[in-house]
């Protein structure tokens, strides 16, 4: 199996656990050096570069069972500029693209592509349940969903079942978004993030390596498959989860103006908007989740 993009949060836990289930697994890494870094002993590393061109990493695609695409520039690693907006959506594309390119050139493609995507397709909604049914949503990071996507489609034949997984707020303790909310509750002073009304669609990292797992395995599984938990809450809902996991207090908000004045436009987009979905299509085909509720999520990660 071949994964792009699979030196980092998700990528190494997710190479660890399909090398754990016997697969031969290649990552492919704009560095390979700096990806031999990275502790992972079972996989082979290649170099590539994304850049909407095949190179002879492509040969890597030939007779390899299935791709895993999750390259792309961290969307919240920066304050949002113009530039930087541009490069989340070029990296994105232009490494789908060129996956994408390699799999209709070989002769033996892979059987199944899974490529990342995430719930900010849906754009910013309020408590509608939200499954893949729902129309893209029209700001910034809903058009990068769409153009990603899109991308990555190009695949599918009756050789290659594609499925995009549509990714909430992926929990766990040494990545993500969930390090950088620990220190206001460590100290006493956590609480909702604006007016915490705004729905967090989430998911344990655990459950997202065995969804991925599921639909490289599940030949039903095609198009876009969300990937979240069950129950998603309101933002408040999860500040008090964290600060029960955390036996922590959790009544001390963020006040919206100030989180626009420090992150810019990121703030409405990844923190003060979301989405009440829910993985419809993974339930009704059969995938269970280890971590049905934010609790019990949370619990696993903290009682460790």
């Amino acid at each position: 199996m071949v994964i792009a993009g699979g030196t980092g949060f998700l990528g190494r836990p997710l190479a660890a656990a399909l090398g754990a289930d016997g697969h031969d697994i290649v990552i492919l890494s704009r560095s390979a050096a700096s990806a031999d870094s990275a502790g992972s002993s079972q996989p082979r590393i290649v170099a590539w570069t994304p850049d909407a061109n095949v190179g002879p990493w492509a040969r890597e695609i030939e007779g390899a069972d299935a791709v895993v695409n999750l390259s792309g520039e961290s969307i919240a690693g920066r304050r949002w500029s113009a530039d930087h907006k541009q490069r989340i959506l070029d990296s994105r594309v232009d490494a789908t693209r060129s996956l994408v390119a390699a799999i209709r050139m070989a002769s033996r493609p892979p059987t199944v592509m899974v490529s990342g995507s995430a719930v900010g397709y849906y754009g910013a909604l309020g408590a509608e349940v939200v499954t893949e049914e729902m129309p893209a949503g029209s700001d910034f990071l809903a058009q990068v969903c769409v153009r990603w996507e899109a991308e990555a489609l190009r695949a599918a034949t009756d050789r290659t079942r594609v499925v995009c997984v549509r990714t909430g707020l992926v929990l766990e303790r040494d990545g993500g978004a969930l390090p950088q909310m620990l220190p206001p509750f460590k100290f006493g002073a956590g609480g909702p993030v604006g007016s915490g009304r705004q729905y967090w669609p989430w998911i344990h990292r655990a459950d997202w390596i065995a969804l991925v797992r599921w639909a490289i395995g599940t030949a039903s599984a095609t198009d876009a498959v969300n990937g979240t938990g069950p129950a998603p809450v309101t933002n408040a809902q999860f500040a008090r989860a964290l600060g029960r996991a955390m036996h922590r207090p959790a009544f001390m908000p963020a006040p919206a103006v100030a989180l626009r004045l420090l992150l810019g436009e990121m703030a409405d987009a990844l923190l003060l908007s979301g989405q009440r979905a829910i993985p419809a299509k993974a339930a009704r085909l059969g995938f269970t989740f280890r971590y049905p509720t934010v609790d019990a999520a949370l619990a696993d990660i903290f009682g460790r």
